[in-house]
């Protein structure tokens, strides 16, 4: 006896039944994926949230930062699929345009951040290709225990942080390491280093 398969689901019904748990959960091959986090992802998830914020506050700038956005993209056969970026920089007026509603978008933001996790893959292929698809116009991948393999960060493996801007259609990358101040068009004159992101990752000297 074959059982049925169960239908894919769609971007729409994804929101309709995203749990509401507190957790963070994405579409992907049309199931509900929770995302967990170490404790270490989540203290420079944070860290990057925090220092953009006060960057948008100090320029007066018509962003909105946010850790709950679950954004609309589509996969190069067309799927459907749902992403939470670790961190999302949102023109302000398209957040403002309908406030009762959910955290769900499906137009191009202007910055997502994703801070990597062992399935390292995923940030570095699918979301790459999929931000690009959407039109996401600047992408970090931030790997800050240089998980990738050295196809991607280059050898000696040493922590990371990957910005791609949104160029005639196509992502064009450039990568930052050690002191390097990370140069972002969405806030040029942000000041961050990949060294300090990876401090971030660790315990405060007390």
């Amino acid at each position: 006896m074959t059982t049925a398969r169960t239908k894919p689901l769609t971007f729409a019904e994804f929101i309709e039944q995203y749990p509401e748990d507190g957790g963070i959960y994405e579409l992907v091959d049309g199931e509900i994926i929770e995302m967990r986090a170490t404790r270490s992802h989540d203290k420079v998830a944070k860290f990057i949230s925090r220092l953009i914020d006060k960057e948008i506050e100090r320029l007066n700038l018509d962003y909105w930062v946010t850790q709950t956005a679950t954004i609309k993209v589509v996969t190069k056969t067309g799927q459907e699929r749902g992403r939470n970026p670790d961190v999302s920089v949102i023109d302000e007026a398209q957040w403002d345009a309908d406030l009762s509603d959910y955290a769900a978008l499906e137009e191009p933001i202007q910055l997502a951040v994703e801070v990597v996790s062992t399935n390292w893959r995923d940030d570095y292929i699918d979301k790459k290709d999929e931000y690009q698809r959407l039109g996401v116009r600047e992408y970090w991948i931030v790997d800050y225990l240089a998980l990738a393999s050295g196809e991607y960060i280059g050898q000696p493996k040493i922590p990371t942080v990957s910005v791609y801007l949104l160029e005639g259609g196509e992502y064009r990358g450039t990568q930052f390491k050690n002191d390097d101040k990370i140069i972002s068009a969405t806030l040029p004159e942000l000041e961050i280093t990949v060294a300090e992101i990876v401090a971030a990752s660790q315990p405060r000297a007390r």
